[in-house]
C-alpha cells in the first residue's frame, strides 16, 4: 500500500514529475461520471503508467461502478490498483474481488457528518483500504474539489476501522498536509488539487513540497 499518492496525472510529464519528488503512488482517473477535468482516455493511462518505475504504483481512479466495465477498463490500462470512487454496491465489488484477486481495491469515503460514520461496514472486508475524501454537492464533485473536511471525523474513522488502511485526501496541500497528518493519524495521504498550478497540470514546486512535508510529517510520527 502506498504512502504517499499524487493524483489527477494527465501527462507524461506529470508523471515524471511526481516520481522524481518521491512519490511512491500516482492516480490517473478514467471511466468518468461526475464533473471533474481531469480524466483522460484508456491507453493514455496505460502509455504513461508504463513508464513507471519499479516500486511506484499506479491507480485506476474511477467513477465507474458495474464490474464489468471495471474490470475492462483495469485490463485495458494495466494498472494493478483500483480506487473506486463512485457508488459500487458491496456485493458489486465483491464481485470484482473473486473476478481479479490479484488487484488491490481502494473505496472512496466521503466525510459528512457523525450519521455517515459506519459507511465503511459493509466494505470493510471487501477492499485493501479506504480513501477518505470530500464531496462537493454544488459542483457535482466527488473528487478533486480541494475541500477539507471535518479531519476529527477521519480521525474517528481510522480508529474506527484500524484493520484497514486509510489514505486521507481532500483539499490536502502543501502548507496543510503536516497538520492533517498529525491530526488524522491515516497510513498514507492523497493530493490532486492541491499539486496543480494555473495550467491545470501538476506544479514543480508544489509537488516537490508536498511530498517532502508529507514525508516529514510521517517521519515524525514514527
Amino acid at each position: 500500500m502506498f504512502q504517499v499518492k499524487l493524483c489527477g496525472i494527465k501527462r507524461l510529464e506529470d508523471a515524471c514529475l511526481a516520481v522524481e519528488a518521491g512519490a511512491d503512488a500516482l492516480g490517473f482517473l478514467v471511466g468518468q461520471t461526475h464533473t471533474s477535468a481531469d480524466f483522460i482516455a484508456p491507453l493514455t493511462a496505460k502509455a504513461i503508467a508504463a513508464t513507471l518505475p519499479s516500486g511506484v504504483t499506479g491507480v485506476l481512479v474511477t467513477h465507474l461502478t458495474d464490474p464489468g466495465d471495471v474490470l475492462d477498463l483495469a485490463a485495458l490500462t494495466g494498472l494493478p490498483a483500483v480506487q473506486l470512487h463512485g457508488e459500487i454496491w458491496p456485493e458489486d465489488l465483491a464481485r470484482l474481488r473473486r473476478a481479479a484477486p490479484d488487484l488491490t481495491f481502494l473505496k472512496s469515503f466521503h466525510v459528512t457528518d457523525e450519521a455517515g460514520l459506519d459507511y465503511g461496514d459493509a466494505f470493510a472486508g471487501l477492499v485493501d483500504g479506504f480513501v477518505l475524501d470530500t464531496a462537493n454537492p454544488r459542483t457535482g464533485q466527488i473528487g478533486g474539489t480541494g475541500l477539507t473536511h471535518d479531519w476529527r471525523l477521519s480521525r474517528r474513522i481510522v480508529e474506527r476501522y484500524r484493520s484497514v488502511p486509510v489514505i486521507l485526501a481532500g483539499g490536502l496541500n502543501p502548507e496543510n498536509v503536516a497538520a492533517a497528518i498529525a491530526a488524522v493519524g491515516p497510513f498514507g495521504v492523497d493530493v490532486n488539487s492541491g499539486t496543480k498550478g494555473s495550467d491545470g497540470f501538476k506544479s514543480e514546486a508544489k509537488a516537490r513540497a508536498f511530498v517532502a512535508n508529507a514525508r516529514e510529517a510521517f517521519g515524525q510520527r514514527g
